[in-house]
């Protein structure tokens, strides 16, 4: 009985200490993974489309961005009045915060200045992963601020504005092209 029960013991031990290793036959998952999913993986962005779906994604990302600064204009004008119309400022959080999740998203490649009209420069593309990570500083900061606004918040509302503007800045500055579309 002992016998068997050491025998056990030691294919037990056998056995834990080959966990993880691999062997000759086992596929490379990376060899296994779609060149798509390669492609998607290989960008923050996401995977490259064909130009008929970047001219409607530009246009969307257009219209979005355009929803965005109207939001911000009327946030900016509530905000630094006197007495704020809190249903206006509560309006302007919540579509900011809606549309702060796409925004990464608006981006993937192909959508450049190579292939339409944009204010969106080249290194955007060149620099995807902090794109990216400014993306998901916006969206969270839109968050904030909705949060805030729908709470009723007005101090916290102006506080998380001016957070919320910096996020933008972040990004503007070294990725949107001067001028106007």
């Amino acid at each position: 009985m002992r016998i068997q029960m050491l025998a056990g013991l030691a294919a037990f031990a056998l056995l834990a200490s080959c966990k993880g290793q691999e062997t000759a036959d086992q596929p490379d998952n990376q060899l296994l993974m779609s060149a798509e999913a390669r492609a998607e993986q290989a960008s923050p962005l996401g995977k490259p489309v064909d130009s008929a779906r970047a001219k409607t994604l530009m246009l969307e990302r257009h219209e979005g961005m355009e929803k965005i600064g109207k939001a911000t204009k009327a946030l900016r004008t509530q905000l630094g009045g006197s007495s704020p119309d809190l249903a206006a400022v509560k309006a302007s959080a919540a579509t900011i915060d809606a549309l702060a999740p796409k925004v990464g998203g608006w981006y993937p490649p192909g959508t450049g200045p190579d292939v339409g009209k944009t204010r969106g420069k080249a290194e955007i593309w060149q620099k995807p992963a902090d794109f990216a990570a400014k993306a998901r500083a916006f969206e969270g900061a839109a968050r904030t601020l909705n949060a805030a606004a729908q709470k009723g918040d007005i101090a916290a509302s102006k506080a998380a504005f001016g957070n919320l503007g910096k996020t933008c800045s972040a990004c503007h500055d070294p990725y949107r092209a001067k001028g106007h579309d």
